[in-house]
């Protein structure tokens, strides 16, 4: 089964899958010859899903198991919110590239998108795992917890493929023992802490990101960095902004020193209606040639986000 999900141009096709190649959890997702891939849940079941752009027309083309045709209207919804699909591009960039600091960075990559998720409860496990730690280090827990806790797949995957299972759901790690995945115990009893909170389905109804960030800030170990990731990746808010990231902040530093969250925010003002896409174009391009990284910043940081 094929499906075709329309999108306005410009669309840098190329950025999004780079963002999600980074990311790609193993054994769950991966990026090959220009296709997103990725295991599903459906139902009670799993499938392999491909996503590649039309060669043809302003569209994605997503392949599918016949058996899934049930789930087309969850699946169209899903993957609309995870490539972005009905963004106004060419209104964002005109009105991004008003804004100095930002108007090379969009000439570079117009059409930048933000990457969506397809499931709050996976990202927000990878926006723990991606704590103060590098991008790859928390791909690789996180590929190990799906290796552990997850449910293998039982569907024909690509020749070459390495999808293999699907990502565990909240029940499966309201008690996992995650030492076993290699991560510190308070690390991992804020995962098992926002699983309990997932399990009964609350966590996926909130669709406001104040709310959602709020609910998330009370869960232990999740603090307003990882709440402002999870609600950036996961509602479709337009103007979302992580004022304390260090990737942020490094990619607005001048001089060598970085500005403080505080004047990071007053910079962004200008950005509104449309900071989720700034943190995008922020994290996927390098900062200014000859910028000097001191020593207080060299410690892991999420940096571009996990």
């Amino acid at each position: 089964m094929t499906l075709r999900l329309p999108f306005r141009r410009p669309f840098h096709w190329d950025g999004m899958l780079a963002f999600l190649a980074l990311r790609a959890v193993p054994g769950v997702e991966e990026v090959v010859d220009g296709a997103y891939r990725r295991v599903v849940a459906l139902g009670t079941g799993a499938a392999v899903l491909q996503v590649r752009r039309s060669p043809k027309q302003d569209a994605l083309l997503a392949e599918l198991e016949p058996r899934a045709g049930r789930a087309r209207p969850l699946v169209v919804k899903r993957l609309r919110g995870l490539f972005d699909l009905d963004a106004d591009s060419a209104r964002i960039d005109r009105a991004l590239a008003r804004e100095r600091r930002l108007a090379p960075r969009v000439q570079r990559a117009p059409g930048t998108r933000v990457p969506g998720s397809w499931d709050r409860f996976e990202l927000g496990v990878r926006a723990i795992l991606g704590q103060q730690v590098t991008v790859r280090a928390a791909t690789t827990v996180a590929g190990r917890i799906a290796a552990r806790f997850g449910r293998p797949l039982r569907a024909t995957v690509p020749a070459g493929s390495s999808l293999a299972v699907r990502f565990p759901e909240p029940d499966d790690l309201v008690e996992a023992d995650l030492a076993t995945a290699g991560m510190p115990g308070a690390r991992a009893a804020a995962i098992r802490g926002f699983a309990r909170a997932a399990a009964d389905g609350e966590l996926a109804k909130l669709d406001d990101v104040d709310a959602l960030r709020e609910r998330l800030c009370r869960l232990p170990g999740i603090g307003p960095w990882t709440a402002g990731y999870v609600a950036l990746r996961s509602l479709g808010d337009r103007d979302v902004f992580l004022e304390g990231d260090l990737g942020v902040r490094h990619a607005l530093a001048r001089g060598g020193v970085l500005p403080t969250p505080r004047r990071v925010l007053e910079i962004a003002e200008a950005w509104r209606p449309w900071r989720s896409y700034a943190v995008i174009h922020l994290w996927s391009q390098p900062g200014p040639p000859g910028r000097r990284v001191t020593a207080a910043d060299r410690r892991p940081s999420p940096g571009s986000g996990p």
